[in-house]
Formats: C-alpha cells, sequence, structure tokens
C-alpha cells in the first residue's frame, strides 16, 4: 500500500509539472524565435526542471544534481542556452513529460477516483430519481447495470495496484534524461579537482602572505619596540630625558606595529562582517570607495562567514580596480540571493579592457570563489563597461 501511495504522488504531482511544461514548450518555441528572451526565460524553464529532478530524487532515492547556472553578461549567456547540452536536455524532457506525464498523471488520478464511486453505485442508484451516470458514461437505471460496477470496480484495483509499475517506468526514463550523462560526471570531476588544487593553492599563497606581513611588517617593528626600549633602559640613568624620549618613540613604534597587526586580523576575516553583516560591510566599502558608488542590496541575513568572507573581498578587490585602473566615473554594487545562490555584482562605467594576467586581483577572486564552489566572471571589452558577476552557493 505505501508503495501505491508513493506511485500515486509521483504521477500527480508529474501531471501538475507536465501541465506547467505545455506552458514552458510555449515560453520556449517564443525565446527560439525572439532569441534575447533567451537568457530570461532558461533559469525559468530550468526550475520547472529542478522541481521534477527533486522530484524524482524522492521517489528513487537517488541524486539529480541541477546543472550549473548559466552566468556571464546577457549576449554571452544567450549563446550558451543554445550550445549548452544541458538545457537541450531540458527542452527534450519538457516535451517527452508533457505527453507521457500528462498520460500517466490522468490516469494515475482518474483511476482512483473511479474506484472510489464503483462500490457505491449498487447501494444508491435506486435512490436517484431516473437513475444517474457512473465515472464512465454508463446511465445506471438497472439493477443489472449496478450490479456491472462490481467487475469494474475489480478491473480498477487491478489497475491501481499496477501504478508503481506505471511510475517505475515513468522514473527510468526520467532518469535517462535527467541524470547528468558520463562525460558530464567526468568533467564535473574534473572541476572538483582543479578547483580543489586552486583552493590549496590559494590556502597556501593565504598563508605565506599572512606569513610576510607578520616577518616584514609587524616583527620589524616589535624588534624596534624591544631596541628603543634597551635604549631607554641604558641611557635612564645618565640622562632621563633621552630615556623619556625613547620611550615615547618605543610607544609610537609600538602603536604603528599594533596597527600592523590590526591589518593582518582584518584581512583574514574582517570584523566588520562581525559588526554589520555582509550588506552593511559592504555599505562601508562603497562608502569609501574614491570612485561615487551606489549599493543595491536585498536584505541578506547572515550567510556563512566563509561565503560573506570570499563576497567581501571579491567586491574590495572590485573596487579597488575601479578606483586604480578603471578612470570610471561611477561604480555600482548589487547584492541579492536567489535559489540559494548569492549573486554579487560589480561594474562601473570606465574605459573597460580589464586583463587578469596584469595582476588586477582577479585571479585571486577567481580562487577564493572557486574554492567554495562559485563561479567569477569578468566582462570588460575596450571602451567598458567593466561587469564582475560573482555566485557563491549559500548553502541554506
Amino acid at each position: 500500500m505505501k508503495r501505491i501511495w508513493a506511485a500515486l504522488v509521483y504521477l500527480a504531482t508529474g501531471l501538475l509539472t507536465a501541465i506547467a511544461s505545455w506552458l514552458a514548450i510555449g515560453v520556449l518555441l517564443l525565446s527560439v524565435v525572439v532569441l534575447p528572451l533567451l537568457p530570461i526565460t532558461a533559469p525559468l524553464i530550468r526550475r520547472i526542471v529542478d522541481f521534477d529532478r527533486q522530484r524524482l530524487a524522492r521517489y528513487t532515492g537517488d541524486a539529480f544534481p541541477s546543472p550549473p547556472p548559466l552566468d556571464g553578461p546577457w549576449l554571452h549567456r544567450a549563446q550558451r542556452v543554445l550550445a549548452d547540452p544541458d538545457s537541450r536536455r531540458d527542452g527534450m524532457w519538457l516535451v517527452t513529460h508533457a505527453l507521457f506525464g500528462t498520460l500517466f498523471g490522468a490516469v494515475a488520478i482518474a483511476v482512483p477516483g473511479a474506484l472510489v464511486q464503483q462500490p457505491f453505485v449498487p447501494i444508491i442508484w435506486w435512490a436517484v430519481p431516473g437513475g444517474f451516470e457512473n465515472s464512465f458514461g454508463v446511465h445506471v437505471d438497472s439493477w443489472a447495470k449496478a450490479f456491472l460496477s462490481l467487475p469494474i470496480a475489480i478491473v480498477l484495483t487491478l489497475i491501481v495496484t499496477q501504478l508503481p509499475r506505471l511510475a517505475d517506468l515513468d522514473a527510468r526514463w526520467a532518469k535517462a534524461l535527467l541524470a547528468p550523462p558520463r562525460a558530464s560526471l567526468e568533467k564535473r570531476l574534473a572541476e572538483v579537482v582543479a578547483t580543489r588544487a586552486a583552493a590549496l593553492q590559494a590556502h597556501g599563497a593565504e598563508l605565506r602572505r599572512i606569513e610576510r606581513n607578520l616577518h616584514d611588517g609587524t616583527q620589524n617593528k616589535l624588534v624596534g619596540v624591544v631596541m628603543m626600549l634597551g635604549i631607554a633602559e641604558r641611557t635612564l640613568a645618565q640622562n632621563p630625558d633621552g630615556a623619556v624620549q625613547a620611550l615615547r618613540r618605543a610607544q609610537d613604534a609600538a602603536g604603528d606595529a599594533l596597527e600592523e597587526l590590526r591589518n593582518v586580523v582584518r584581512s583574514i576575516h574582517p570584523p566588520v562582517l562581525e559588526d554589520l553583516g555582509l550588506d552593511g560591510a559592504i555599505q562601508a566599502l562603497a562608502a569609501r570607495c574614491p570612485v561615487p558608488c551606489v549599493l543595491q542590496a536585498d536584505h541578506l541575513g547572515r550567510l556563512p562567514a566563509a561565503v560573506e568572507a570570499a563576497a567581501y573581498f571579491a567586491v574590495a578587490e572590485a573596487l579597488t580596480n575601479v578606483a586604480k585602473h578603471s578612470g570610471a566615473q561611477h561604480a555600482w554594487v548589487s547584492l541579492g540571493i536567489q535559489a540559494d545562490k548569492l549573486t554579487v555584482l560589480v561594474h562601473d562605467d570606465g574605459k573597460g579592457g580589464a586583463d587578469e594576467q596584469q595582476g588586477t586581483g582577479l585571479e585571486g577572486i577567481r580562487g577564493r570563489v572557486a574554492a567554495l564552489d562559485g563561479t567569477a566572471s569578468v566582462s570588460s571589452p575596450e571602451g567598458g563597461p567593466t561587469v564582475l558577476t560573482v555566485v557563491l552557493p549559500v548553502g541554506k
């Protein structure tokens, strides 16, 4: 009985998504004719198909991960939708599911509904003046026709017991279409290996940077403090005024060392993130940017610390590049969460032509974001504008 109920729920919800698929097919055909609509309609279609992936995963117990999002500039996304094999599989699923999902779902709903009615036909037909029509359009106005409902109920019961087989058949070809192909899995595995290597490399570079800052900055200043205190101690008995001056210099040097140490700590995880959250911290960055910067942000709430730090440093590096290299008059930062992903956009009206090979920090942003299974892309044609797009999973 449990399997029958699971199959009934699976097929019935499939009928709902099949109806949505018919609508999506119409939208998809319109988008193919009007190509600029593809970047808008493709994510909507992906959501419908992702719901079926979740429905299939609940029924089968297997995982069916969603393909990576199609990010990047508008025209680039339109071209990728046309060339993306995952998008083509989504389109094939819409067509096949619209046909078979409607048929299987209708059977799953209609047969149990008709079965519920049949046992009561011999009981109530005589109480209805002139009889009535049963689920199959037969006008029941005699005992012979009334008792005909009993063998019909037996047949319908047998059909209901076969619903798990029907659901398994639907799930089998759904798995063939929705499960990532082997080549895609191998590509994803290669991406994970490369991302892990990049994360380890970025982590090593970060440790070397912290060690270098502590060694070349803070440590040198602390050594200077110790030397000044030693000088003050030696001159205290013979020249108290000189000792006081040495102590003051040591105090100033200690203050510089403390400030240097604070800067190193901020570079690891900025305290402003703990105090203000990501949106407040980005607002502070925008306010300090030499180029007039406008922030557009949803109410993000608190996000995982690693995600907040990656987004913060990405915006900080991007705004630094805007101030140093872009020649822009204005800059904009937007933050938003959609489908459990944080999207960060930083764009300016500068001259463009940003090159990751010229030490602008873009490679560092990409490595930090990739370590969290996110994506970072830069569009910067000559003449501008420059747009940095960072997408990070928030794990909600």
